[in-house]
């Protein structure tokens, strides 16, 4: 169980140094807080990996409405190779000016929030993405890896990376290369770490938002496992009119 014991160990080691972001998640959440207060959202952007945090934010027991995932599925891939696989995806996320066609169908605000997540910073449609969001007046958080910021160099035409971008970042702790369990013989680490400790910041800034709109006297209707207790009955449909009704009143 070397490998295991080594992996669990270092994936301690980043949620205990991912502690010091608290400062941040506190902004953060201030803002996703005012946002949702004043029924706007806070969006959400990842491609590859880094969708998958999107993904656990909304819709999943514990997320609520307020929150607005924005997934490209062809930024995701479905199969290893071949259609819908990973190697369309890694060269698609790389092509700069895509991400103008697919934010002719995204519709926000200058008041909503965006966070963008990437562990890199460099690729075409994140940075492009912030970069659009940035144009509009959005507030734009990074969640990357702050070693990756400082000693990568931009690949985007526009000379920046997405932590150039941002408001503020959130640094997930990671290094460049993101694997943490050397095996003997084997050329390049093992065990990815990134995208685990992107959920907990983001499940972390979902909990502190809660928490701040509770003082503000806004109550969050949280998705609920049926095996909960202490939940009414309805629950669960019951979020998803009041997803509707904010989107109604957004304008989408």
């Amino acid at each position: 169980m070397a490998g295991a014991r080594t992996y669990l160990d270092e994936v301690e080691k980043l949620i205990i140094q991912v502690k010091s972001q608290e400062p941040i998640i506190a902004q953060v959440a201030e803002k996703a807080s005012d946002a949702i207060l004043a029924n706007h959202w806070v969006r959400l952007f990842g491609s590859g990996h880094s969708v998958l945090p999107v993904q656990d934010c909304f819709p999943r027991y514990g997320g609520y409405p307020g929150f607005f995932p924005i997934m490209d599925p062809r930024l995701m891939w479905t199969t290893v190779s071949g259609p819908g696989g990973a190697e369309e995806l890694l060269w698609l996320e790389r092509q700069e000016g895509y991400m103008d066609n697919f934010l002719r169908h995204n519709v926000w605000h200058r008041d909503d929030v965006l966070i963008v997540i990437s562990h890199g910073g460099q690729n075409a449609a994140p940075v492009e993405v912030a970069l659009a969001a940035k144009a509009q007046g959005l507030f734009v958080v990074a969640l990357t890896s702050l070693q990756n910021h400082r000693e990568r160099a931009a690949t985007h035409s526009s000379g920046k990376k997405i932590g150039d971008i941002a408001d503020l970042i959130l640094d997930n702790g990671v290094t460049p290369e993101d694997a943490v369990v050397a095996v003997d013989g084997v050329g390049g680490k093992v065990g990815g770490t990134s995208t685990l400790v992107a959920i907990a910041l983001i499940q972390a800034v979902v909990a502190e938002t809660a928490t701040r709109l509770a003082e503000k006297g806004y109550q969050v209707k949280p998705f609920a496992s049926p095996n909960a207790i202490g939940v009414e009955p309805g629950r669960n449909p019951a979020v998803y009119v009041d997803y509707r009704e904010r989107l109604q009143r957004s304008g989408g």
